[in-house]
């Protein structure tokens, strides 16, 4: 029988309704959309169009600043890529946070190695980025700063209409990772003055293999060029064939979360909230929560456990499937560079529990995820071998 499932930070299951709308463009709908001369092409575009504008609308954006890619890794490395390449003549300067995504860390490493000055900006140990050390790391010939939306590993929102204001202050463009928050909470990409944007659908119960990025065409037009060449797909900027199935994925779940993400994410913070409580109780001392709880994904809880060795704790919960942090990372005992960045090092980094609720959990789920945390921590710690 398989664990509890507690890791929709990881990813998600493809939800029914996402499901139904992709079949038919397996099999009766297969047209290839840059087909131009058939309706066999002509239904494919038509979906590809849909969904684009789907897609468009969970993020207030216009439908013709969507461009399609195979998940928030290559939108990333399209994103800061591209804004390098197109910008490299205004300056030398990139700025991200010690928080990010491994996709854009070494993507800014590797700029580094190309002779780009790279400024990684802590966090403080809620979580959050310091507006004031941004504003002092960014600076004229900035090309792009690049904060996430939400963590991937300790849930925290960045404040995103303020960072905007910041790099736009010293003409830098403002790229955002939301992988994580994209479907999860409301995101305005004009009311946040965004510039691009990286998400992905199998983060929010979509298909894996699909994503997007978001660049503005307006106040600025920004001009990437294209990283993938040879066909012209996607006004030129990403070619290759269009996997309209899993786009088609991508616009349904999108549109899903547009219409049902509030009464959702209401639902899931009440469950969260439920489970730290009865953490807590159950516990009583020796629990820390990572990062701050009043801007946070209501899907999240990221808690460590004083007197708890991380690997045994992990490896006693094997009927619940949680994790340590990012699924990218998963295998590595080492802490995290996000536990680092905000100061729960040693044990208290190791002996980490990242929760990720999702669309399938019940309160019983939470339930018993208390009382199998509870006792295996409770035992672990009476343990000679803790001691």
């Amino acid at each position: 029988m398989k664990p509890l499932y507690l890791d929709y930070h990881a990813t998600t299951p493809v939800d029914p309704r996402v499901l139904a709308a992709m079949l038919p463009y397996f099999t009766e709908r297969f047209g290839n959309a840059a087909s131009r001369q058939h309706a066999w092409g002509w239904e494919a575009r038509d979906a590809v169009d849909l969904a684009r504008s789907q897609v468009a609308a969970l993020i207030h954006a216009s439908a013709g600043e969507i461009t399609f890619t195979s998940g928030a890794s290559e939108s990333n490395n399209l994103a800061l890529k591209g804004v390098v390449a197109a910008r490299r003549d205004r300056g030398n300067h990139v700025v991200t946070t010690a928080v990010e995504h491994k996709s854009v860390l070494d993507v800014c490493t590797a700029f580094r190695a190309d002779g780009l000055d790279v400024t990684v900006v802590g966090v403080r140990p809620d979580g959050l980025v310091d507006p004031d050390a941004l504003r002092q790391a960014v600076r004229p010939g900035t090309l792009v700063v690049s904060v996430m939306a939400a963590n991937n590993e300790i849930g925290t929102i960045q404040p995103l209409a303020e960072i905007a204001a910041i790099a736009h202050a010293q003409g830098a463009l403002f790229h955002t990772d939301a992988a994580q928050a994209a479907g999860k909470i409301p995101i305005d990409v004009v009311a946040a003055d965004i510039d691009l944007l990286s998400l992905t659908a199998h983060k929010f119960y979509g298909p894996k293999g699909s994503g997007a990025l978001f660049v503005r065409r307006r106040k600025p037009k920004i001009a990437l060029p294209a990283q993938i060449a040879g066909g012209g797909q996607e006004n030129g900027l990403r070619a290759g064939t269009l996997n309209v199935p899993g786009i088609v994925g991508l616009g349904s779940a999108a549109e899903i979360c547009r219409t049902e993400m509030n009464e959702e994410s209401r639902r899931l913070g009440t469950l969260r909230d439920r489970l730290l409580e009865g953490l807590r109780s159950r516990l009583a001392d020796g629990i820390h929560v990572n990062g701050t709880m009043a801007q946070r994904l209501p899907h999240n809880l990221h808690v460590s456990f004083d007197g708890v060795e991380g690997e045994a704790l992990l490896m006693a919960l094997s009927d619940l499937a949680v994790s340590t942090g990012s699924a990218c990372a998963s295998g590595s005992q080492a802490v995290s560079h996000v536990m680092e960045a905000i100061g729960a090092t040693g044990d208290r980094g190791r002996a980490s529990i990242r929760f990720g609720l999702g669309r399938t959990n019940t309160a019983n789920d939470i339930d018993l995820a208390i009382d199998r945390v509870a006792t295996t921590v409770s035992a672990l710690r009476a343990s000679p071998l803790a001691r």
